[in-house]
């Protein structure tokens, strides 16, 4: 498939997994409140198992494994690659499920560690812990639905990757909305994240399968093939992983302060919706990609498969960060204040959005830049800088949280803020060492598009400041805020598409052409009942 139509393939069935997983989120909020202790405790309880979903199965572990897959792929041929799978899947299920068992034992520890604001509220406290030992086991799950999209991906295969997230918001939504003791409600919806994670497993191994992949777990070997993965892999998740370090970082700070986890929690939800839309779909499409144009010695097919990334990425998120910028209580109130969330709520929790809106395109470009040193094995190297970012986010992000309030600022906003700062240096740091390097340098006709994209998105921004300062008479007019907030999103997003048109930035053939199916792998040659 083309770059164009990978990309749609999996940010079609994000879209529709975000959809299920805001709509459990407004459950959540709704029957536990917007700041309240149970859902501070829904977020901390959560935050480990989305810390390794998201460093693992949204791209970071597939995008080292990937390379090293194809290459035993195509070089020594399909039987090398089961075997080498197999024995990654055999020596990190051992690892991980050590590492678990390691975090359940420790969970009373842990947790009053990322929760300090209710150390002396024990029945919080003890939900807060149960709520992560019932969740945690989903790492196990992510590790081996990592595994197989990464297989699945290396043949061109989307849709099940990309689906498979579905079935963890349909799982959870369920509790929230049928039980009505919000203890237990909270602690079923734990529950439902592993069991979700067992049904992803399922989902996608049956997918390997009927590609003719059969995959076997044994006695975990670590031997050249895994070393091999692994000393990719690591450094490849720490590297494509810094957004959600610097996360873990802001979860950290935020735990002494009560109604702050529950706030990141939802404006987190919000911002890292384009980069689980666009960039995580870009990054895994492009992967394969680069891999073979590296090992053709193609540069101009790199640098135009760069390019194209680049421009489709940027494309749809720029709107997106211009729409968080310019009405953030906008979306948040006529979105989720209902029930047990406040109007305060929405006001502290879009401060806190509009803080991190401006990284939403660094937090993509990362995901485009990173693929041409994880398609070249050269995983140490983004690994460092995630690190270096790391630092950057640590000492900004506790010096903003803690200075901010001495002058009546919440510090959950300054959180926002140094995320974002060190999300920008990592792409300074990606994108500048491949043009010093001599791989990669935006070409001129990028430049161009992104330059008529911007102008399109900035009078989509004239239009959106326009109707959020309108807002309430908009919502009168057509009975709902809900009602409101849709319209302008679709009216936004057609005044876009019509300005880009008009400035040249799209044109009906590039997008023809780029939907146009085209032979990314030898696997595109297998039959046509396979997933996709």
């Amino acid at each position: 498939m083309s770059l164009a139509r990978n990309v749609l393939v999996q940010t079609g069935f994000t879209l529709g997994s975000r959809v299920l997983g805001f709509a459990r989120d407004l459950a959540l909020n709704a029957r536990f409140g917007g700041q309240g202790p149970l859902m501070d405790a829904w977020g901390t309880a959560q935050m480990l198992p989305n810390f390794f979903r998201r460093l693992f199965a949204e791209g970071a572990f597939a995008q080292a494994f990937v390379p090293s897959y194809a290459k035993t792929l195509e070089v020594e041929g399909k039987q090398a690659a089961q075997k080498l799978a197999s024995d990654v899947m055999a020596v990190i299920l051992t690892a991980v499920t050590v590492i678990v068992i390691a975090f359940e034992v420790a969970m009373p520890w842990i947790m009053p560690v990322f929760l300090q604001a209710y150390i002396n509220e024990p029945d919080v406290m003890s939900t807060a812990v149960l709520m992560a030992q019932l969740a945690m086991p989903y790492l196990v799950a992510m590790t081996l639905a990592s595994l197989l999209s990464g297989v699945l991906n290396t043949f061109g295969r989307f849709a099940l990757t990309a689906g498979a997230p579905i079935l963890l918001n349909i799982c959870t939504i369920i509790p929230p909305l049928v039980i009505e003791d919000q203890r237990t409600a909270a602690l079923l919806a734990s529950l439902a994240v592993t069991i979700a994670g067992v049904l992803q497993v399922i989902l996608l191994w049956w997918g390997v399968r009927r590609l003719g992949v059969s995959l076997s777990a044994g006695l975990p070997v670590v031997n050249r093939g895994v070393r091999k993965v692994i000393a990719l892999a690591v450094p490849g998740a720490i590297a494509g992983g810094a957004l959600q370090i610097n996360t873990l970082v802001t979860q950290y700070l935020s735990g002494s302060d009560k109604g702050a986890r529950a706030v990141l929690y939802n404006s987190e939800r919000l911002y890292q919706l384009p980069l689980g839309l666009i960039g995580v779909a870009v990054g895994i499409a492009l992967v394969p990609r680069l891999t073979r144009h590296f090992a053709d010695a193609d540069r101009s097919g790199s640098d135009r498969t760069m390019d194209d990334g680049l421009v489709l990425a940027m494309a749809f998120t720029v709107p997106a960060t211009i729409a968080f910028l310019i009405m953030p209580y906008v979306v948040i109130d006529a979105t989720m204040t209902r029930g047990a969330f406040t109007s305060d709520d929405a006001l502290r929790t879009a401060e806190v959005l509009r803080a991190f809106s401006w990284g939403i395109p660094a937090f993509v470009l990362a995901k485009v830049f990173a693929p041409a040193y994880f398609a070249r094995q050269r995983t140490k190297q983004p690994m460092q800088f995630a690190l270096i970012t790391v630092v950057a986010n640590i000492i900004l992000g506790a010096t903003l949280w803690y200075w901010l309030p001495t002058q009546g600022v919440d510090g959950a906003i300054g959180l926002g803020w140094a995320t974002s700062a060190a999300s920008w240096l990592n792409v300074f740091l990606l994108a500048g060492t491949l043009a010093a390097e001599g791989v990669y340098v935006v070409g001129g006709r990028a430049w161009l598009k992104l330059a008529r994209l911007g102008l399109a998105s900035a009078v989509m921004g004239g239009f959106v400041a326009l109707a959020a300062a309108n807002y309430e008479m908009l919502s009168n007019i057509l009975l709902a805020k809900e009602l409101a907030v849709i319209a302008i999103a679709l009216c936004g997003f057609v005044i876009y598409l019509l300005a880009a048109f008009m400035l040249g930035a799209v044109r009906v053939s590039e997008i023809t052409g780029a939907l146009r199916r085209d032979r990314a792998t030898k696997a595109d040659d297998l039959p046509s009942s396979s997933p996709d």
